[in-house]
């Protein structure tokens, strides 16, 4: 169960935080890191920093996107310490990781934590499923990278090691699955001219929002996709009656008697 969720760092800075990040998973059961374009990587501090968690860097994923990352998740999390413009659920760590250790027996999970300085773009948080925090002195609410990676492991062990989690048999849809949907969805609200380009808005941004937070299980998806087929195959339909040709009525012409 542990092996399905991976932790995931983006555009780390300082390498001592991989390092120290290695050994805060190792400490609690996990294993499998992902690194999103770190800026230095492998690194001698990074070494150092890890202690007796180095093979954890030896067998560190690093990837040039967080579509890479994730991609072959059913749940994806991400950890901010701000309120952000859209609405996302939200859970404590605590909560956080029932849900995170009871959705692992049957699929893949990742938890996304930004950059040192800024954390995680709004446009990387569109990607997750929830948002996780951990509560803190709100005069001063944010924690070094690796003390919240090591705060969040804790967590994940104790609902692991007490079975503190609510079990799901429904399998969900893979992140790139999900995406897949976007884009068919994108391209059915082109055609039905449901998005005007003149004045696309943030519809797609917002169904984006919709379909994480609702998490349609996997025969949920295969249905919508397949309402999209439907819409595809009747637009089709329409507008090739409306480009057909009409046929010119000949008229014949008698001669005068």
């Amino acid at each position: 169960m542990l092996d399905n969720i991976r932790i995931v760092l983006i555009n780390t800075f300082h390498p001592g935080n991989i390092g120290a990040a290695a050994r805060a998973m190792k400490n609690m059961g996990l294993s499998q890191l992902y690194l999103v374009e770190p800026r230095v990587f492998p690194d001698d501090e990074a070494d150092a920093r890890a202690a007796g968690a180095k093979d954890l860097l030896e067998s560190a994923v690093v990837v040039n996107t967080l579509d890479e990352a994730i991609a072959d998740c059913q749940l994806v999390i991400g950890t901010s310490a701000r309120n952000r413009t859209f609405d996302l659920p939200i859970f404590d760590a605590h909560d956080c990781a029932r849900k995170i250790v009871g959705e692992a027996e049957h699929g893949k999970v990742a938890i996304i934590f930004g950059r040192e300085t800024m954390g995680l773009h709004n446009s990387e948080l569109q990607k997750c499923n929830y948002h996780v925090y951990i509560p803190a002195n709100p005069e001063y609410p944010v924690l070094n990278v690796s003390a919240a990676i090591q705060l969040v492991c804790y967590e994940i062990w104790q609902a692991h090691s007490k079975q503190d989690y609510v079990k799901r048999d429904e399998p969900y849809p893979l992140t790139r699955d999900m995406e897949r949907f976007y884009e068919h969805l994108e391209n059915a609200l082109r055609k039905t001219r449901f998005i005007i380009p003149q004045h696309e808005g943030k519809v797609m941004d917002k169904l984006r929002r919709y379909f994480n937070r609702s998490r349609p299980e996997r025969t949920e998806l295969n249905m919508l996709r397949g309402i999209l087929t439907s819409i595809d195959e009747t637009t089709t339909k329409l507008d090739a009656a409306e480009t057909k040709p009409t046929p010119i009525q000949s008229q014949d012409k008698g001669s005068d008697q």
